[in-house]
């Protein structure tokens, strides 16, 4: 059944046309991913369906008695709210229900037997209602949500709150309400991977609909059966599956109109030649024709998306230091953040620093830097190292200025290589065309604004890129570029992002910080952190198990193993000790073939070839298991030297 329909939507902003004739129907129970490019529309859409803004022209239409529930990226709350006030907001609803019930429990209680058959059908519907709106324990379900989400303080103002606990708390009562449809708008920012891991687990759980914008690829593939895309300027076209599905079904059906306006544009040089012929050999000719060939050049052909060239300009090459921390301790009154934290950042690495929201990433970036002074320890940066950081708040963007003059440090030219190409022409190449350069930065919206904050960054000319939440409101387009972006580039970076597929993607190692100014470094993306991290629990967990614990008895080994002598600890057999020699080596050169799959699969110019595609993901699911098993090997082999 149909929960909602759009029908015919048209937004404009001035002589901008958002997008048009656009139609959109979502059914019970579906689950809808919604991507755009940045500016395309869709936190519009959303509010629009939403009944917070009004379209130009449209229609919209929603099951009666359906309840909707939308959660903008940045919530809004009632002046002088509390944490426990907004929640108990949410659950108007099913205090409303509760209510009802127990008002229907005394009216049976007073009602002899044979009247009370409709007051018990009527008790029944409530009840499954209370149900549906999350149970009768309301308070303590409210409670174990704000703790899974890091809320610790029920009775505090809201306005005390930081911009991310701002958005667990707005989760948390969007996720009270157990609507009809549940409408989110990049829930995942600010959210930590562990987080985002719950939270998907909880949305999974949820019987509504569900409409969702993210740049966060893994959330879409695990809850989404169906994704919408809004072509700018126009309105959606669907495709069935989740976001894997949309993405092999988009290239071929690029890949198709890419051969059909090659077709048309072969017809059409055809007709023009015939039509410049002289007037006595058109004679001859069919005036339809005529009136045909004007019609099809007179039509837009298939384009190519445009996408955003980010670039970065020519830096110097890095020396054997390039930033160094030994025994670095930083605490905040009794609060220890950093602990003894050895770190080396090699030419050419990129770590990704991942760990719970406020456990000290953003301080250890800024202690690197020299920003904020470490209580102790040892910092080193070396001499040739110049270093970009990207300030998650985008502080550094003023938003009186125009676009044109934030991106311009002074220059109207820009270098890159041995070409010098005019700033307008670099930005117009960055999706700011030369109207949009004019417009304010405060005009802009969240992944315009990180679009040119980043594009502001690469030409500094650093060999050292420090990026803390690049990924918040970038569309997954661009996304893939930045991605390919960093696969290319040949100096370092140290990366703090809550986007598991892109550090799956880009990510050489994980520093990976526990708590306690804990911090531990993985080789490996994120996947592989994640596998060495639960082995390292399980054995933990094994170690740890009471001594008074009843032992099995162990099997008698076989005669063949009884008669081996027990290997010493740190003893390799000559094979093995030859294995581990070579292992750096060929370690390096897996992750090489990786990372060269992983740069043509990010190039938007390998798609125009469909057929290449799944050849070259082939390629890359190898190289990545083998890389995965010399890792495995390496740390074999290394416990045997350990005697662990």
């Amino acid at each position: 059944m149909t929960l909602l329909r759009a029908a015919n939507v048209q937004l404009s902003f001035g002589s901008r046309t958002v997008f048009q004739g656009l139609t959109l129907t979502i059914e019970e129970g579906e689950r809808v991913g919604l991507v755009g490019v940045n500016g395309s529309g869709k936190s519009s859409l959303m509010k629009i369906l939403a009944g917070v803004a009004r379209a130009d022209t449209g229609e919209l239409q929603l099951r009666r008695g359906a309840r909707v529930t939308y959660l903008p990226q940045e919530p809004e709350f009632a002046e002088g709210a509390t944490v426990a006030s907004e929640l108990s907001v949410s659950q108007g609803p099913l205090k409303e229900a509760l209510a009802a019930h127990a008002e229907l429990s005394r009216k049976l209680e007073s009602t002899p037997a044979e009247g009370q058959a409709k007051l018990l059908e009527q008790f029944s519907a409530l009840s499954d209602r209370i149900e549906h709106l999350g149970g009768w324990d309301t308070e303590h379900h409210a409670k174990t949500l704000l703790d899974r989400l890091g809320v610790k303080d029920w009775d505090r103002p809201v306005a005390q709150l930081s911009g991310g606990l701002r958005k667990r708390v707005a989760i948390a009562r969007a996720l009270l309400t157990r609507p009809d449809l549940l409408m989110l708008d990049e829930p995942t920012n600010h959210l930590d991977a562990d987080t985002v891991d719950w939270l998907e687990e909880e949305l999974d759980k949820l019987p509504g609909s569900l409409l969702l914008v993210t740049h966060d690829r893994y959330f879409l593939d695990g809850l989404v059966d169906r994704m919408v895309e809004i072509q700018p300027g126009e309105g959606v076209v669907s495709y069935p599956g989740n976001y894997e599905a949309y993405v092999e079904q988009k290239l071929v059906a690029q890949e198709q109109a890419s051969i059909a306006q090659h077709k048309r544009e072969r017809w059409i040089a055809q007709e023009v030649a015939w039509l410049r012929r002289g007037p006595e050999a058109r004679r001859t000719k069919s005036k339809a024709r005529i009136d045909r060939a004007r019609k099809l050049m007179a039509e837009k052909g298939f384009e190519r998306p445009k996408v955003a060239a980010l670039q970065t300009v020519a830096a110097p090459r890095l020396g054997h230091t390039v930033i160094e921390a030994e025994g670095v301790r930083k605490s905040f009154g009794e609060r220890k953040v950093l602990q003894g934290v050895d770190f080396r950042l090699q030419r050419g690495e990129r770590v990704g620093l991942v760990g719970p929201n406020g456990v000290g990433k953003t301080t250890f970036l800024r202690v690197l830097l020299g920003e904020v002074p470490p209580d102790d320890g040892k910092l080193v940066i070396g001499k040739n190292t110049k270093v970009a950081y990207y300030d998650q708040t985008r502080a550094s963007l003023d938003p009186e200025q125009t676009v044109y003059e934030a991106a311009s440090h002074g220059e109207d030219w820009v270098e890159m290589g041995d070409q010098k190409i005019a700033l307008r022409d670099y930005l117009d190449d960055l999706l700011f065309p030369v109207p949009m350069q004019r417009q304010k930065v405060r005009a802009l919206s969240g992944g315009e604004r990180n679009r040119l904050l980043l594009a502001r960054l690469f030409l500094e000319g650093a060999n050292v890129l420090v990026l803390d939440e690049p990924t918040n409101d970038l569309d997954i387009v661009t996304l893939n570029i930045l991605e390919g972006l960093l696969l290319r580039f040949t100096g370092s970076v140290l990366l703090v992002t809550h986007d598991r597929y892109f550090l799956d993607k880009v990510a050489t190692s994980i520093l990976a910080f526990e708590g306690e100014g804990r911090v531990v470094r993985y080789e490996g993306n994120y996947a592989m952190y994640r596998r060495l991290k639960e082995q390292a629990e399980a054995a933990q967990a094994a170690t740890a198990a009471p001594a008074s614990a009843p032992k099995k008895e162990a099997p008698a080994p076989a005669p063949s193993e009884a008669s081996k002598p027990a290997r010493k600890p740190g003893k390799l057999s000559y094979k093995e000790q030859r294995e581990l020699d070579g292992m750096e080596a060929a370690i390096e050169a897996a992750e090489t073939r990786k990372a060269e799959l992983e740069a043509k699969l990010a190039d938007p110019t390998v798609y125009s070839s469909a057929s290449k595609v799944p050849e070259l993901q082939r390629e890359l699911e190898t190289a990545t298991t083998e890389v995965d098993r010399l890792y495995t090997r390496w740390q074999d082999l290394q416990n045997l030297v350990s005697g662990a």
